[in-house]
This record gives structure tokens, sequence and C-alpha cells, in this order.
């Protein structure tokens, strides 16, 4: 990765002015960004002085800064007990520790990675993304749009009542998932996430008292069956499709204060 031209800003006004060149690239912990081939960046930004690495909580939401690290939110308590225990579980299997500990929330979001975790635990929890001049839009919109020249500064993951789940499978313990599936309940809807298909992570909205009526195993078929699926090196679509099913029946049964199996 080549770098003509590096500024750390000083404000996110800065920021901005400077990401509007079409060259411009915002740097994260460069995880993945150093791996583009024949990288040339002419204008590369820095967020780092800018306070956005704080973890903010009251009693309506969580406000997390896009340079919160993914070490910071495994290793937030109150993430941890709010989640019960699926923000961990998202996360833990990313690549390894020295890599979360650079990777930052704003790169795993603004990269809008079909293979994310991140993506796919933050859509079952509702989340929405704070833009510096666009304002708030939920995550499922904002995957839907192309790379901008706004900022990410926050992901905003309102603050309910909650019973959440995660799971996820790999070929190995730090690979890239070949499936991942995460469910949230509030007790009025059920949000449920389905990523690494190899595309994008997609949600599902259904009443909670129409999954209870249909019950995990059946809730589970008709979520999975609702997406779409693609071959790559690891995995078919055809396997990705069934084990989708499996783990949404885990993920649901979970939720719904069941034996996951």
């Amino acid at each position: 990765m080549n770098i003509a031209q590096y500024t750390k800003a000083a404000s996110l006004d800065e920021a901005w002015e400077l990401n509007q060149k079409r060259s411009a690239v915002i740097l994260g912990g460069c995880c993945w960004l150093r791996l583009s081939p024949q990288r040339r960046i002419a204008q590369a930004i820095d967020l780092s002085a800018l306070g956005l690495d704080q973890i903010e909580e009251d009693a309506e939401a969580f406000r997390l800064g896009a340079m919160v690290t993914l070490s910071q939110l495994e290793g937030s308590e109150s993430l941890e007990a709010f989640t019960q225990g699926a923000m961990k579980e998202a996360l833990r299997h990313i690549v390894g520790t020295q890599f979360r500990n650079r990777a930052p929330l704003g790169g795993s979001i603004s990269g809008r990675f079909g293979f994310s975790d991140v993506w796919t635990l933050f859509l079952a929890l509702g989340a929405k993304v704070e833009l510096y001049k666009g304002g708030l839009v939920s995550l499922a919109e904002f995957g839907k749009t192309g790379p901008g020249k706004d900022i990410v500064t926050h992901l905003i993951v309102p603050k309910k009542a909650c019973q959440t789940a995660y799971a996820s499978l790999r070929l190995n313990a730090t690979d890239f998932p070949i499936i991942a599936v995460s469910a949230s309940t509030d007790g009025e809807n059920v949000r449920c996430a389905i990523g690494a298909r190899p595309a994008r992570a997609e949600v599902v909205t259904l009443p909670f008292a129409d999954v209870q009526q249909l019950g995990a195993v059946a809730a589970a078929e008709k979520i999975a069956a609702s997406m779409k699926y693609e071959s790559n090196m690891r995995a078919s679509e055809a396997y990705r499709r069934d084990m989708a099913e499996v783990l949404c029946r885990r993920v649901l049964t979970k939720i719904l204060g069941g034996d996951a199996k």
C-alpha cells in the first residue's frame, strides 16, 4: 500500500472535506485495506485523534464510536450482558486477538463485507449508522447503498430489553464463516439475520407471536428459505441453505427459551 499524502484529521469537518476528493481514503486499522492489490492512496485520512474510540451508554442506547476496536466490543461487560454473550461469540472467531486489537468497528461497517460477523449481529440488534452529514440511517438501509463520501462516526444500538443469540459455521476456528446467523427479540418482534451467504447479511423481521405459533423449526425453515445463497471455495449453495436453516433453528430456540440443538 502506497500513500502519497497522509493527514491526521483535527476535526470531522476537516476529515469530511478531505474525503470529498475522489482519491481520498479513510484509514481504519488498515487490516483489509492493505491487502488490496497494487493499492495506491493519494490522500489517506486518519480519524484516530477525533475521540471516536469510545463505547457510550445511556438508558436508551449504546453509542459505539467508529474507531472502537473489535477487541473493545468483545471485552465490554455491558455489551456482553445486554446480548447474553452473543457479542463475544460473534467476535471471538475473527482472525485472532492481534487483528481484533487493530480492526475498528467503522471499518467493518463502511466495508459492507459479505463475510462480516459484525454486520450479522448488529442487523439482528436493529442497529443504526450515524453519518457525519447524513444523520441516522438503519444498518439495513445503509447496506443497500454503495460506497459514498460521507463518514461513519458511530453505530447506535437501541437498548431495548431483548434476548439475543449468535451462531456461525467455519471450516477453521479463525476462518471466514461459511454461514452466520443471529436472532434477537424484544418480545414484540423477532429479527433474524443471515450473513456469509456469501453475500452481505440480510434480516427478516417477524412478529414474536407468529414465531411462537410456528415454532423454532418451522420459523427457521421459513426464514432460511427467504434468502438467496451462492457457492464459492468454502461451501456450496445447497450446503449453505441447509446450514442456514440449522443455525436459524438453534438461535431461535435459544431466544424463545428452549434448548438449542
